[in-house]
């Protein structure tokens, strides 16, 4: 079964993100390699000391409300190089990026990334250098922000940094810089009973976590990443019987260039029986596509039931 080669991939995307060894073969696609439009990725660039940093908005329907630094990417970027001309085109600092904080998605045409940045440099946007991009920007303590806000949705994240600040739940997660032209997730789908754990895996060529496209049909890109990993799963398994969760990312692949302005999204999801039974195998596998492999390697073990207990992840919400 060559389980070495499978379980060099888990291994590579475990410990944080995909490692430079570790390419997507759109070849592996379980669903033929569909293309859908490049992705509109929208970045944010969130700080937090004891201090965040926010701009004040200078477009029309928005106008002076307040908000984290963010914005659309533009063609040949990465994801990275958006975070930091966004931020410094709105509040005139340089920037570095420290971690992935969190991924929310509305189907994979909206894309959006929040992270956890530090100031390396620069002069803070005053009011006299307003522009198209702000009107200016400022530090305000996170429990006492300006009003008004543009959106409250950043609430969340500016408690997400401070929480990740005092306690990091989930490794320094980075977009490694590996061409993908699909919007894409592979999958470590996972299976455990008492200190055991299996991992799906596909079959078709040489073993290898499954990888699924995104935006299948106009329903996959209405109804989120979650229906691609259904899809997939559904080839396999009986899912009536069974609760499947993504519990969020491992890390993720993206370089921007050279018509490669895809994302592959590598996902820890979970598998289990519905009922409240114990189950000491896992679900048996339908056709002859995917097969589950019982992880052996103590250390991988020891790593993957760490990232599911802890839910040491990159959260997705929609």
């Amino acid at each position: 079964m060559q389980r070495a080669g499978v379980a060099d991939e888990a291994c590579a995307l475990i410990p944080g993100p995909l490692s430079a060894e570790s390419p997507l073969d759109p070849n592996l696609l379980q669903d033929g390699g569909l293309r859908i439009p490049a992705p509109c990725h929208v970045t944010f660039g969130a700080f937090s000391e004891d201090e965040v940093l926010l701009i004040q908005e200078a477009k029309r329907e928005c106008r002076g409300s307040w908000y984290l630094p963010a914005g659309r990417m533009e063609p040949g970027e990465t994801i990275l190089e958006a975070l930091q001309r966004e931020v410094e085109e709105e509040a005139g600092l340089r920037c570095e990026p420290l971690t992935l904080l969190s991924l929310e998605e509305r189907g994979p045409s909206w894309v959006r990334f929040a992270f956890l940045a530090r100031p390396t440099g620069g002069i803070l946007k005053t009011s006299k250098e307003a522009d198209a991009e702000s009107l200016q920007a400022a530090w305000y303590p996170r429990t006492s922000l300006p009003a008004p806000l543009r959106a409250h949705d950043i609430l969340h994240l500016v408690e997400l940094a401070a929480q990740y600040r005092q306690h990091a739940r989930h490794p320094c997660v980075l977009p490694q810089e590996l061409p993908c032209s699909l919007v894409c997730q592979r999958l470590v789908a996972t299976f455990t009973s008492v200190q055991s754990v299996w991992v799906l895996v596909g079959a078709v060529g040489l073993p290898h976590l499954p990888v699924t496209a995104c935006g299948f049909s106009p329903m996959e890109q209405r109804g989120g990443m979650k229906v691609a990993v259904l899809r997939l799963l559904q080839e396999c398994l009986a899912l009536h019987h069974l609760a499947v969760e993504t519990e969020g990312l491992l890390g993720l692949q993206h370089l921007g260039r050279d018509r490669a302005d895809g994302i592959c999204l590598n996902v820890l999801v979970t598998v289990a029986f519905r009922d409240a039974g114990v189950h000491s195998e896992p679900p048996k596998i339908r056709g002859e596509n995917f097969y589950w492999w019982k992880v052996v390697e103590e250390d991988l073990q020891r790593q993957l039931l760490q990232r599911l207990q802890e839910s040491s992840v990159v959260p997705v919400n929609r």
